[in-house]
């Protein structure tokens, strides 16, 4: 019978996968619970949260692990979690991926950048930061990001069993996929043994920010602004879905453009600015000035439809989007 290294008030070890839709964090976390249960012996629950069932929407996996003698009675959401893996660095944008961490908690991250950058990224004040190239490796041995990820969390939880996880992988595969088998495998060796961390300690006299339930309403009687105005209304302008996008985004080649507005017509979000002035001939016409990359999701629908190559799937680059973004000119946006 494996230890859990930790354990909460009542008995659980619990972990939080944060990702978007279509990288596999809810097969991922079934993936876990399965490891725990089958594999070391353990009691172990997973399921997982989200909204609109697409690629892109925010979603949440569960997973708790507890002594064989422990019942699991509780499957509200993780609230609390001793590791948390971020499958997608940009959802700190929107979302506090680090809501409810202990100050000795794990945060494994999807990222090139150092603990370091991640550190002052997601305001964290004290714990472990792990980061994986997740999206990279599984891009160069063509497989998923959940592969690479598992990888990385099984070696951060060192009571799971990593030889039991490969006979998984083989075993959910080789029937259908024969041929996934193999990548999957370096996929998920890759993220073991490519995971780098480094641990915070608190600075004297701070404190880890005081824990605040996930269903806290955000604007209630205490916290209504005077008038009961919405200061955030949900309009599309507002928006930012730059946390959509998978590893992949469109490059825009302003030489090679013949202005043809194939991308605008099959763009599902209206990412391309454009403006008027005179052609050759002095007449008025529409020109394409770039990408808002606010409002790029990533799903490379222009790439395929543009007849010249002036877009191209580029692997994205931190900072290229926002050095390389052309915004819209709204009047009614402040």
């Amino acid at each position: 019978m494996v230890m859990l290294p930790k354990v909460n008030e009542l008995g659980f070890f619990e972990i939080r996968l944060e990702s978007i839709g279509g990288l596999g964090a809810n097969l991922a976390g079934k993936m876990l619970a399965e490891a725990g249960v089958m594999g070391v012996g353990l009691n172990g629950v997973s399921f997982s949260s989200y909204g609109s069932e697409k690629k892109g929407s925010p979603v949440k996996a569960h997973i708790r692990f507890c002594d064989i003698n422990t019942r699991i009675r509780d499957t509200s959401p993780v609230e609390r979690p001793h590791v948390i893996g971020i499958f997608h660095e940009n959802l700190s944008k929107t979302i506090n991926v680090i809501s409810g961490m202990y100050e000795d908690s794990i945060v494994l991250v999807n990222s090139k950048k150092s603990p370091a950058q991640l550190k002052d990224q997601l305001k964290l004040k004290g714990g472990i930061i792990a980061v994986v190239d997740a999206t990279g490796i599984s891009m160069s041995e063509n497989n998923r990001v959940n592969m690479a990820m598992l990888g990385g969390l099984f070696r951060l939880c060192g009571f799971l069993d990593a030889e039991f996880m490969k006979g998984v992988i083989r075993k959910s595969l080789e029937k259908k996929y024969p041929a996934a088998v193999q990548p999957a495998l370096n996929t998920f060796q890759r993220g073991y043994d490519e995971v780098k961390f480094q641990s915070y300690s608190l600075a004297e006299g701070d404190a880890m920010p005081d824990f605040i339930r996930m269903d806290t309403p955000v604007l209630g009687y205490e916290t209504q602004p005077i008038g009961g105005l919405v200061v955030n209304p949900g309009n599309s302008i507002l928006k930012d879905l730059s946390i959509s996008r998978a590893g992949m985004m469109p490059h825009f080649a302003d030489d090679k453009c013949i202005h043809c507005a194939a991308c605008d017509n099959v763009c599902p979000d209206f990412c391309f600015v454009w403006e008027e002035q005179a052609d050759k001939k002095g007449r008025p016409q529409m020109f394409l000035q770039g990408i808002d990359y606010q409002y790029c999701k990533g799903c490379l629908k222009c790439v395929q439809a543009c007849p010249t190559e002036a877009l191209s799937s580029e692997l994205e680059e931190d900072g290229y989007a926002d050095g390389h973004r052309v915004p819209h000119k709204f009047h009614l946006a402040i």
